[in-house]
C-alpha cells in the first residue's frame, strides 16, 4: 500500500511482454482498487506541467476538486506521455508514463473528462484500443 490508498505493486504474471523491461520479467507495476474513481481529461494538456499546473488544470479545466481522492489522467498532444494526478490526504502524486513508440488510444467527446472505471484505465496503459471494445449486455452494470 502507498500512503494508505491501495496502489500496490502486483507482481502477477505477464507473458507477452517486449524483452528487457520490468513487465518483461512477469511483472504488473500498477492496480487500483473497484472503488477509486478516475477521470480522464480528454483536451491535451501541455506536459510541462507539475503538481501545481495539473491542480489548476483540475480545479478550473475539469471543475472537480483535486482533494476528492480520484485520479486525474492526463495526456499530451501526440499521445505518448501520460501524467496521472492523486491527492492521497496529505500530498500530490504524480505518475507519469512515456511511450518508447506508439501511442495511446485517447477517447474522444466534447465533454472536458469521462470516468473510466481502473480495469479500463489499466486496459489504456496496456494499449488496448478501448474505442474498438465493448461490454457485452450481460456485463454492463
Amino acid at each position: 500500500m502507498v500512503a494508505g490508498f491501495g496502489l500496490r505493486a502486483l507482481w502477477s504474471k505477464h507473458d507477452d511482454c517486449e524483452p528487457g523491461g520490468l513487465l518483461s520479467k512477469g511483472f504488473r507495476m500498477l492496480s487500483f482498487p473497484s472503488s477509486v474513481r478516475i477521470f480522464l481529461a480528454l483536451q491535451p494538456c501541455d506536459m510541462r506541467k507539475s503538481f501545481d499546473g495539473l491542480h489548476a488544470l483540475v480545479e478550473h479545466a475539469l471543475e472537480d476538486n483535486v482533494r476528492s481522492g480520484a485520479l486525474f489522467v492526463f495526456s499530451n498532444k501526440r499521445r505518448t506521455l501520460l501524467k496521472i494526478l492523486y491527492f492521497d490526504g496529505n500530498g500530490l502524486w504524480i505518475l507519469a508514463k512515456r511511450l518508447e513508440r506508439g501511442t495511446f488510444t485517447w477517447p474522444q467527446g466534447d465533454d472536458e473528462k469521462i470516468a473510466l472505471s481502473p480495469r479500463a484505465l489499466a486496459l489504456l496503459l496496456e494499449g488496448v484500443d478501448l474505442t474498438q471494445t465493448k461490454a457485452k449486455k450481460w456485463y454492463k452494470c
